[in-house]
């Protein structure tokens, strides 16, 4: 569906400041939310909110649906009582322009821990009855991430299809045995999950009365070592002797790699999807609709038609390109959930077959500048070829930063750049760009906030080809200036993009 003229910003609330190394759902997470009013901002887009495994990647998370308890501010925690200012007494000196996931990890759990046991003996009528009404209005997916997640803790964190055979299988009597026997880990996911949604339905709430909407990314695979996967293995290319991946997902060779992506996720057996009239699907859109206003879906053009690699492959290049039944399921969607607020993420190997499908349903695309010049005046990602329905970014996640891209280019490629923009980048690339998106005729422009902030290749968040290390970059709070809050304010206001 097209949507208003306007622009917001692209942060992941990892990249928050926080006493706790990581970002979190506090104080800062609100004074951002701040800053994107005051700055006539009408967009927040997170990356994926759920719990991460190795590389801390949001896109390989254990969960298509749960929250990632990383994210839950201790600190509103102590406000309602569950912890204690002794219990931070002792925090240790995080790095503050990164995130250290094993410190942050180690310290961070056995305060959340903490807060349980709190909650098991503190908790009043009301929180006990807001506790059991989230476990029940989610049991669909809570039941078996709960148990997933104590089961892979119960086995030192190997994955489910290692496990015992009849775990892995989930014969009834082995899982009710378990349940038995994890019953206060059970719990304590399921009192992780409250508080995480609890807090990120508060912070969503208080973006509202701002007017500020809450773009959620919905990745279109889930991981292989997932409570989704375990649960449901008859909906994903399963092998059913050994529990691995038959047919794995990713891309082949394209501007992020040579050798193409290989991501391992299993992908999805569409023609059973098919036969439960997407029962899965559908209540994946209608979970994160609850938390989230508009759902941008990650590598849409898999609803087309995706790559698929065979068990036992190293890398992407021996892969096939399978057709999907995106039309069939997108038409039930909006039969069972009405049109939705939804943005194709449409960037890679992108066929006119990808672009009749997402303009079938209305869907705005992405064009990115960093992708725009260097090839003549018919490159699409070019400004005077966009349409109305589209996204503009300078770059995203995947990208380098526009300062970073810039000073990598070749002296030819960046006289062609500074021509086209008409400026000699003294005011800083990063200004010349977003005023190019933001003057752009695309209806909405989204900008990465390390590119409001002019910060250079150490501040890039994700790089494709690299399994870790990734996913660390964070903000100062003071990195948020009145300078740079009116500056990005009066581009808002020239190019037509603040609210009415």
């Amino acid at each position: 569906m097209p949507f208003p003229r306007s622009s917001g910003i692209l942060l992941h609330p990892t990249s928050l400041p926080s006493r706790f190394g990581i970002g979190d759902l506090g104080l800062e997470a609100y004074r951002f939310v701040d800053f994107l009013r005051d700055t006539a901002q009408q967009y927040w887009q997170v990356l994926p909110l759920g719990p991460t495994g190795f590389g801390n990647s949001p896109y390989m998370s254990y969960s298509a649906l749960a929250g990632n308890p990383l994210l839950i501010s201790p600190e509103r925690l102590r406000d309602e009582g569950l912890l204690t200012d002794e219990d931070f007494a002792s925090l240790p000196e995080f790095p503050t322009d990164r995130v250290d996931f094993e410190a942050v990890i180690k310290t961070k759990m056995p305060l959340l821990q903490k807060a349980c046991e709190s909650f098991k003996v503190k908790a009043s009528p009301l929180q006990q009855k807001e506790f059991a009404g989230f476990c029940e209005s989610t049991a669909n997916w809570l039941d078996d991430y709960a148990l997933f997640m104590a089961l892979r803790e119960a086995h030192d964190g190997a994955s489910w299809h290692t496990w015992e055979p009849e775990l892995a299988q989930r014969q009834p009597e082995a899982l009710d045995k378990w349940r038995r026997r994890l019953t206060n880990e059970i719990f304590y996911q399921k009192y992780l999950q409250f508080e995480f949604f609890r807090q990120w339905v508060e912070l969503k709430s208080y973006a509202r009365l701002g007017h500020i909407q809450i773009i959620g990314d919905i990745p279109i695979y889930v991981a292989h070592n997932s409570a989704e996967v375990w649960a449901h293995p008859e909906i994903f290319a399963i092998d059913e002797k050994t529990g691995e991946a038959a047919l794995m997902s990713g891309v082949p060779p394209d501007y992020f790699s040579a050798t193409g992506q290989l991501w391992g996720n299993p992908v999805y057996n569409w023609e059973q999807l098919q036969q439960d009239d997407f029962k899965w699907w559908v209540q994946r859109f209608k979970s994160l609709l609850e938390f989230v206003d508009i759902i941008r879906i990650d590598h849409f053009r898999g609803f087309q038609a995706y790559w698929a690699v065979k068990q036992g492959e190293t890398t992407a290049l021996n892969g096939e390109w399978v057709l999907a039944p995106g039309e069939a399921f997108f038409e039930v969607l909006n039969q069972k959930l009405g049109k939705l607020p939804i943005l194709a993420e449409d960037l890679g190997i992108i066929t006119p077959e990808v672009e009749a499908l997402r303009d079938r349903f209305e869907f705005p695309g992405m064009k990115v500048l960093q992708f725009a010049f260097g090839s003549g005046p018919g490159n699409v990602y070019l400004p005077f070829n966009y349409q109305p329905n589209f996204v503009v970014y300078t770059g995203t996640h995947d990208n380098d930063t526009t300062v970073g891209w810039f000073n990598q280019l070749s002296d030819n490629d960046r006289e062609a750049l500074l021509g086209y923009l008409g400026c000699t980048s003294d005011d800083g690339i990063h200004w010349d760009m977003i005023r190019v998106a933001f003057s752009s005729v695309a209806n909405q422009a989204i900008i990465p906030l390390q590119d409001i902030l002019g910060l250079g290749t150490e501040a890039r968040m994700n790089f494709p080809s690299k399994s870790e290390g990734n996913w660390e970059w964070r903000y100062q709070s003071d990195a948020l200036n009145q300078e740079i809050c009116d500056r990005l304010k009066t581009l808002t206001e020239i190019f037509g993009r603040a609210p009415n």
